[in-house]
């Protein structure tokens, strides 16, 4: 298809985003850019969540990871919907009761400003190399579709999607995201549905024969129960409850969402069913990915050197031009629906932990909001830069792989807080924090070293946020109450 036809069709989703952005940023108050005003539907904010937690990431890395690693990323998903269910259930409630903005700001009374501003900033970090990892993927598809052919560099393909998802959320911020991001999760799941489809329609499948098929593929097995595996089940499992609690329960991000809703209960009500929802639609991209495979080997497509270009592979080239467009929008909006969800949720945290602006009155906190979210596009399409020139294995593994390490020392910090009837040492979380993830990396190495034929998988959250807990707990006094 040409693509210039692909260009207008993604211009005119930009404006349908724009139309959102427009009609959500009406009768604005103080602070609806950081909660929304508490009147979110319960309904579209569980739906909205399916993009952002699915990102361009599992839109395109997870089907063409069935052909590594086969279904067992779904030991890791089963994880995360424990870990949601937790987060239901015991996390929301109590940021509720505290009627929190910044969900940082429940650790200042135990852990001090020291605590309170070293998780903020961890998130931070956090957040900005996720971000630019799940924007990489859309924009390299876009440059590879759209920018390379009408001679456009993948640099300006990247500043442009991060000028659209500035101009569409700037002024209303998370009340704008929780709106466009509903939009967006319609888009790549139609665009994921009509792709099977198609895959089906011309292999002559029914859905008699899909089960069969699909029961018979190497690619579909789920269990792994050899421990010395990076798919191990339990190693899987228990990482997806960990990385759940970490990335979502404890993450500005997805809780900055919930807490649009009007109340406790709603916000529960949303994260329980949005666990079952995230399940059946990472199982449909992994069935996607078993078809893709199935597809190429029966239509003799040589295989592409990464499993991340499969997908991008035989949507644009070989299911014609309705599973192109879809393609192209569908990556573009789960790309879009994560992206603009972290720039709201980095500015917010900057702005309300370090800024101080949610208690500040003067007329100039707009504008600063503004250029700090400014900033944040800017630090993101800086970080993606440096990726695409410097990575070179699958996504979904590069995420998490940085995960544990980044998001390992925050869910550390919140269990002494929350477990831990005793004070950090003065001046000793920040070291603490830093000190963690090299340990963290010195130990895998190690053992590694020693057991060659053990291969460390996401368990590394697991590993680094219990050494941070064992270090608070040996600087730390008993708590005087």
């Amino acid at each position: 298809m040409s693509p210039i036809i692909l260009l207008l069709i993604i211009f005119v989703y930009f404006l349908m985003l724009l139309l959102v952005s427009y009609f959500t940023g009406k009768k604005n108050q103080e602070h609806t850019f950081y909660h929304g005003d508490r009147k979110s539907p319960w309904f579209v904010v569980t739906f909205g969540m399916i993009g952002t937690t699915i990102s361009g990431v599992t839109f395109v890395s997870v089907p063409g990871e069935v052909g590594v690693s086969a279904f067992h990323y779904f030991q890791f998903v089963l994880g995360n919907m424990v870990g949601y269910i937790l987060i239901a259930t015991l996390l929301l409630p109590y940021y509720y009761r505290k009627n929190v903005i910044s969900i940082y700001s429940v650790l200042e009374n135990k852990m001090g400003k020291e605590g309170y501003l070293t998780t903020s900033g961890f998130f931070i970090l956090s957040k900005v190399i996720g971000a630019s990892f799940r924007l990489f993927l859309a924009a390299l598809v876009l440059y590879m579709a759209i920018s390379k052919p009408l001679g456009i560099s993948f640099g300006v393909t990247v500043l442009l999607c991060l000028i659209v998802i500035w101009l569409y959320t700037f002024k209303s911020g998370i009340k704008t995201v929780v709106w466009s991001d509903t939009l967006q999760t319609l888009v790549f799941i139609s665009a994921v549905v009509i792709t099977i489809i198609f895959i089906t329609r011309q292999l002559n499948l029914s859905a008699s024969n899909i089960a069969v098929l699909l029961a018979d593929r190497p690619e579909t097995k789920i269990f792994e129960f050899d421990w010395k595996s990076p798919q191990n089940f339990f190693k899987q499992f228990v990482s997806g409850i960990f990385m759940t609690i970490a990335l979502n329960g404890f993450d500005q991000d997805i809780v900055q969402k919930n807490l649009t809703c009007r109340n406790s209960n709603k916000a529960r009500k949303n994260m329980l069913w949005f666990s079952f929802w995230f399940g059946l639609t990472v199982f449909m991209f992994l069935t996607l990915g078993a078809l893709l495979y199935y597809y190429a080997e029966v239509k003799g497509i040589p295989l592409p050197g990464k499993s991340d270009q499969l997908y991008p592979l035989i949507a644009l080239n070989d299911l014609g031009r309705v599973v192109a467009v879809l393609f192209i929008l569908g990556i573009s909006a789960a790309a879009f629906s994560s992206a603009d969800s972290a720039t709201t949720a980095l500015t917010t945290s900057f702005c309300v932990d370090f800024l101080k602006l949610d208690s500040k009155k003067q007329s100039g906190n707009n504008r600063t909001r503004t250029l700090v979210h400014l900033g944040f596009s800017m630090l993101i399409f800086i970080a993606i830069m440096l990726f695409y020139k410097l990575n070179n294995e699958s996504v979904v593994t590069a995420i998490f792989k940085a995960a544990g390490y980044t998001y390992g020392p925050i869910l550390g910090v919140y269990l002494f807080s929350f477990f831990i009837p005793r004070i950090p040492k003065h001046h000793s979380i920040l070291p603490i924090c830093l000190v963690s993830p090299l340990l963290t990396f010195l130990m895998t190495k190690l053992i590694s070293t020693i057991w060659q034929s053990y291969r460390f998988g996401f368990e590394l959250i697991v590993i680094n946020s219990l050494i941070t807990l064992f270090l608070l707990i040996v600087f730390s006094k008993r708590r005087m109450d």
